[in-house]
């Protein structure tokens, strides 16, 4: 039997810690992954702050995780959470993370994975006098953070990781042959972007894109990607993703 990916080869341009499952995955479905890290992962420039807001912790009703990262980076600085403390997370890998490292009773979307799908649950409809702590990389979206303080809580940010741009030669990449490439984050996209001319560019957006998300695909669109994919959320969706467009696929 033929695999959905035989012959392909994928870009995978996750953070390299977190490429390695899709990649595995990938293979196992007979493709070729192409490990393309568009951004670094590394501990917070102000490690003193996050200490501080880590040790008033009990103070607050609720933590989210924005993302696995913010639980893997945002957990190591905690270590043991507050009995009475609420927890969320933005997405189901990063209830994933929390779950393996022992926290129930998470409150996470279950089909959308963003800012906006958390804020639509009836259990942050009514959050006026709360305190919440959001848990987060340097930087990013304020859409939650200001929704919440909008409907009266008072929020405080835990910048507990940092991103950073690695160092990465777009002409390597095409060399590679990719046949897709798969981005899951408007700043790696735009980072990709930048490592181009117009020349450059010109034969990246022929390029089948996958991304997690519409405003992703949007971006992307607007930057002239001829094909651009929204899968759902995590390595699941992705390689749904893939191999639904792999399926459909004439041969060159």
């Amino acid at each position: 039997m033929t695999l959905p990916l035989a012959g392909l080869n994928i870009a995978v341009t996750r953070p390299r810690e977190q490429a390695a499952q899709l990649a595995q995955r990938i293979a196992q479905a007979g493709g070729k992954a192409i490990v393309f890290p568009l951004l670094e992962i590394g501990p917070a420039a102000d490690p003193q702050t996050l200490r501080a807001l880590v040790s008033r912790l009990h103070e607050f009703d609720l933590a989210i995780f924005i993302s696995p990262n913010a639980v893997r980076y945002g957990m190591a600085a905690i270590r043991e959470l507050p009995a009475a403390l609420k927890i969320a997370s933005v997405g189901q890998g990063s209830a994933r993370v929390l779950r393996e490292l022992g926290v129930s009773g998470i409150l996470a979307p279950q089909d959308r994975f963003d800012s906006e799908a958390l804020l639509a649950l009836p259990e942050l409809q009514n959050v006026d006098g709360w305190r919440i702590a959001i848990f987060r990389g340097d930087g990013g979206r304020e859409l939650l953070g200001d929704t919440l303080k909008a409907r009266g809580a008072s929020v405080e940010y835990a910048e507990c990781y940092q991103r950073s741009k690695p160092q990465q030669d777009g002409a390597a990449l095409l060399a590679a042959g990719p046949d897709a490439i798969t981005v899951t984050s408007s700043e790696a996209l735009g980072y990709l972007w930048d490592m181009f001319d117009e020349q450059g560019r010109a034969q990246l957006v022929a390029i089948p894109l996958f991304v997690q998300h519409e405003r992703i695909a949007a971006a992307a669109q607007r930057q002239g990607w001829r094909v651009v994919t929204a899968t759902a959320g995590g390595d699941d969706g992705l390689l749904e993703g893939l191999v639904a467009w792999a399926q459909n696929r004439k041969p060159a």
